[in-house]
């Protein structure tokens, strides 16, 4: 008897200790699926313009329509209340939702996969803990017969490769942190990864820049003409966390990224990212200079009257506020998509809370005509060591067209 009574005497004793050791507990695993979400970017794509943070509604334009992202707020009506922690790692790492419908890729489970298990069941305790939202999801506009949701197992076994990230017993813990963000969690090849007719990755040129919602993302690999391979290791990771380096700016999709989630990482899994991006080599393809073209002349004479103010005659630009042009990689790109689009709108970089102050480029498409657009960065493409292919007025017209289109809707 005398023993039953020490026992509990002592159970009595430590109960606030593990009541509070179960609540430093529970309070670590949301704060880090928090940080986890973060690092997944789960707010850019899962919040609608001017709608409540992870109700969903956000319109995501792929190549065969319109997808509507989800709810992931706690409501058990229209969000994920009513999923368990099962079904919401099978969402994850396979695709399916509860009721066992395919997800569209569009939600980048091919590389939410790699997430570990532990790291899956952080995040799902991070939203239980978010206001729930009644926001019930549109039904995808997708062209026939695309819209039949049972395609989407040959589509897996296509270009889905099933299963948590294996470390590299040949690399550093470094590079491995960084391949496991950058090839999970992070979905950097969704975007900087070129993809076929079916909307499936091209695992032979991963990271070496794909179109998306209109934008060029570019080649992220070590290539030193049109990808990162002249960026220290610093300068990556400052462009991560603040958006700006010595070499670029970040703007259009990529500035969302930086504000909503490298910007809030570790500069320790910044270093990792760093790391591992270094390490990719990519394919350098072999560009000469234009030499004789009149387009070159046109060109020179429309950046010193349009450019030159900013980005200075010798195109060095100010460090960390205009973009120096030579050695770009953006103009340097096998698409240039992207750099027509900030000639044409202009742009302004990412604001983070190491530089909430924006650096912003005007518009010319008001002023300059497709042939002018083209004939300008012609000109900045191969010049002060740079090298591309001549920009097409056609191309021009097509991306001007499109952003037509876009201020219509």
């Amino acid at each position: 008897m005398k023993t039953l009574c020490s026992l509990l005497t002592v159970f009595l004793a430590l109960t606030p200790f593990l009541r509070a050791h179960a609540a430093d507990t529970s309070a670590s695993r949301i704060a880090r699926g928090r940080y986890l979400a973060t690092a997944g970017d789960c707010v850019a794509c899962h919040t609608a313009d001017k709608g409540k943070p992870f109700a969903g509604g956000r319109p995501i334009e792929t190549p065969f329509g319109i997808i509507y992202s989800p709810n992931i707020t706690p409501d058990r009506d229209t969000g994920i209340g009513g999923w368990s922690d099962d079904q919401f790692y099978r969402a994850m790492h396979t695709g399916v939702g509860p009721s066992g419908r395919h997800l569209y890729p569009a939600f980048p489970y091919p590389y939410f996969t790699k997430a570990t298990h532990e790291d899956v069941s952080a995040i799902r305790a991070y939203l239980d803990t978010l206001e729930p939202v009644k926001n019930a999801r549109k039904e995808p506009r997708l062209t026939w017969p695309l819209d039949w949701r049972y395609l989407l197992r040959g589509w897996n076994w296509l270009y889905f490769d099933e299963g948590t990230y294996r470390a590299n017993a040949q690399k550093s813990p470094e590079w491995n942190r960084g391949a496991y963000l950058v090839e999970g969690l992070g979905h950097c090849g969704a975007c900087h990864t070129a993809t076929n007719f079916a909307g499936g990755a091209k695992a032979s040129e991963a990271l070496e820049g794909g179109m998306l919602q209109g934008w060029f993302a570019p080649n992220i690999t070590g290539d030193r003409r049109a990808g990162i391979g002249s960026w220290s290791t610093e300068d990556i990771v400052d462009y991560l966390k603040t958006g700006r380096n010595s070499h670029s700016g970040a703007t259009g999709l990529m500035a969302e990224v930086i504000t909503d989630s490298t910007s809030k990482l570790d500069r320790s899994d910044l270093h990792a990212i760093a790391a591992y991006l270094e390490d990719m080599p990519g394919h350098p393809q072999d560009v000469s200079p234009l030499q004789g073209s009149p387009t070159l002349a046109a060109g020179r004479a429309i950046y010193r009257d349009s450019c030159s103010a900013c980005h200075q005659y010798d195109g060095k630009g100010v460090p960390k506020l205009f973009s120096p042009l030579g050695g770009s990689a953006l103009l340097q790109s096998r698409d240039h998509t992207t750099a027509i689009r900030l000639v044409l709108e202009g742009a302004r970089t990412a604001p983070t809370d190491a530089r909430p102050t924006t650096a912003a480029m005007p518009a010319y498409g008001w002023k300059l005509s497709d042939a002018e657009v083209a004939a300008v960065l012609t000109y900045v493409g191969n010049s002060w060591g740079n090298a591309t292919p001549e920009v097409a007025a056609s191309d021009v017209r097509t991306v001007r067209e499109r952003l037509r289109l876009e201020h219509d809707h």
